[in-house]
């Protein structure tokens, strides 16, 4: 998983923060490791006069599948990526459970194809054909 931190040029941290956000995303994301191929991290300041004026985005591509992006808004770049981490890691789980397990199994999309393949379709509790 190739993890990238962009910042704009607002906000302050260089390569401690890059660090920071680094190492906390293989940790939090490491169950994902094999799915995801790349996270992007965008921290930035709106500029505006709102209190909340800081924001992180934060993009995982999943292997074969769409982008999952998250936002979140506050007053401190820390608390802006915590944020965005969290939504992150509760999309993810919901999506890679989603894939991966269906009512307390696996999908049929994860399964190996039959060795047999004369079986396919064939009951096994069927009487012998006359």
């Amino acid at each position: 998983m190739q993890i990238q931190v962009n910042t704009d040029h607002n906000v302050h941290g260089g390569e401690g923060l890059a660090t920071f956000v680094t190492t906390d995303l293989e940790n939090s994301l490491s169950r994902f490791g094999g799915w995801l191929t790349r996270v992007e991290v965008h921290l930035s300041e709106d500029g505006g006069s709102k209190p909340e004026d800081k924001k992180c985005v934060i993009e995982a591509r999943p292997g074969g599948k769409q982008p999952v992006a998250v936002t979140h808004h506050a007053a401190t770049v820390d608390d802006a990526y915590a944020g965005a981490a969290q939504k992150l890691g509760r999309v993810l789980d919901s999506r890679y459970t989603r894939a991966h397990d269906h009512k307390g199994s696996e999908s049929i999309r994860h399964m190996p194809p039959p060795e047999d393949l004369e079986q396919i379709g064939v009951l096994e509790d069927e009487p012998p054909a006359r």
